[in-house]
């Protein structure tokens, strides 16, 4: 019999709530410490170590120590794809039953969803370049056309090198808070990336939202032409 966790034990992983808010938390692709999570999955240290070793077990986690400190990120790309993807189906159940907290529009303005961009920044950003010609989406992966490559490259982004390894070049992820798809993969992640280089984007500080700058407003408007962010 196989030793990898089965489905109805990673959805018992995922079914508590304070394991589910460790999760969450680290959808924003940084490394937290234990204590971080703590105040995240708002319990004590003690059931935060123990949710910990559960959640590295069952390999949704990955602990990596420096000195002193442990730090914990998701395991891969596969893993915050699961937990978009609950996170869009859980939205369409209906409201939350919990008050909404005063982060959740900066969330669903743009919002980093692992290593790729979300929210309304992501959905638009993907839309542009679809409505362009610039990358084909299909409902499981995507390319870049010869016209997209050639706009990548100008951009800044190395597509020989993005689109290496074993991850997908190019998907579809389901943005669950505008419930169409952002891009993510390979593609995903070196556009994100790129925007921080510009400076277009920034990180907001115990979040996964992030701030359009002024020169980013204006360069997501002359070179992706998303009118209104």
């Amino acid at each position: 019999m196989s030793s990898s966790p089965s489905i109805a034990e990673i959805g018992a992983l995922l079914g508590n709530p304070g394991r589910a808010n460790v999760l969450i938390a680290l959808l924003g692709v940084r490394a937290l410490t234990a204590s971080e999570l703590t105040y995240a999955a708002h319990v004590s240290p003690q059931t935060t170590s123990g949710y910990l070793a559960q959640l590295t077990e069952a390999r949704l986690l990955t602990r990596e120590k420096q000195g002193r400190h442990s730090y914990y990120r998701l395991a891969s790309a596969g893993v915050a794809q699961m937990l978009e993807g609950i996170l869009a189906v859980a939205s369409e159940s209906g409201p939350p039953r919990r008050r909404a907290w005063r982060g959740d529009e900066a969330l669903r303005a743009a919002r980093t969803c692992y290593d790729h961009l979300a929210g309304k920044l992501g959905v638009a950003l993907a839309d542009a370049l679809v409505a362009r010609g610039r990358i084909v989406l299909s409902d499981d992966g995507g390319q870049a056309t010869a016209k997209g490559q050639r706009f990548l490259t100008d951009f800044g982004i190395d597509l020989a090198q993005t689109g290496r390894g074993r991850r997908a070049f190019c998907r579809p992820c389901l943005d669950w808070s505008e419930r169409r798809a952002h891009i993510a993969g390979s593609l995903g992640a070196a556009l994100a990336l790129r925007c921080f280089e510009l400076g277009w984007i920034e990180r907001q500080r115990d979040s996964r939202a992030v701030a359009i700058s002024r020169t980013g407003r204006q360069g997501f408007t002359e070179v992706f032409g998303i009118a209104a962010l």
